[in-house]
């Protein structure tokens, strides 16, 4: 058992027989009284974000998570499957679990994948992943005097907005936390 004082972004923890990460925490303490914890925390399992508040002094149940490095191998629609790059067995992860991550999946990425009690529950992404552009919006002759962007598709199916030299065929970096354009490569 851990304190609620010691909840911090990322932090995991067993709540109703569900296992939640933090994603967001802030702390209130006001002139009088007990400290007031507020924790915005997703279910590793469902996806779902749940709001919680607990006084100072109350106590979550923590839980240790193993990570994998594995390499992702493909979908079949469904399921996502990938390879432990030291064991060989090769887990798979639904729909719901990958959410919005399946747009940055290429086959042959490496990535960790978070197990509780040998069961697989997320995955985390490298920072930046560079991606082949395979459809590009055509660029407005002329249109210089402001930083122009325009729409691209990469090879998994992510839109991202990039700078407009941008052309089919280029290979971007993207970043993973909020699909963002970085550089050409």
């Amino acid at each position: 058992m851990i304190d609620v004082n010691e909840l911090r972004k990322g932090v995991t923890f067993e709540y109703d027989g569900s296992i939640y990460r933090v994603l967001d925490y802030h702390h209130h303490k006001p002139g009088r009284g007990n400290a007031t914890i507020r924790v915005r925390a997703v279910n590793l399992r469902t996806g779902g974000n749940l709001d919680l508040t607990y006084q100072s002094g109350d106590r979550v149940q923590d839980i240790r998570l193993d990570y994998h490095n594995v390499q992702y191998l493909y979908s079949d629609g469904q399921f996502y499957y990938f390879m432990d790059q030291d064991t060989y067995e090769q887990p798979a992860l639904t729909k719901e679990l990958i959410g919005d991550s399946a747009d940055y999946l290429k086959e042959g990425l490496d990535i960790k994948l978070t197990f509780y009690r040998g069961e697989p529950l997320d995955i985390e992404l490298p920072l930046t992943i560079d991606m082949e552009v395979v459809e590009a919006d055509p660029s407005v002759r002329g249109d210089t005097a402001t930083g122009v962007t325009k729409r691209v598709v990469t090879e998994t199916g992510l839109q991202v907005q990039v700078p407009g030299f941008v052309e089919a065929g280029d290979r971007i970096r993207v970043n993973t936390s909020n699909g963002a354009y970085v550089t050409r490569v």
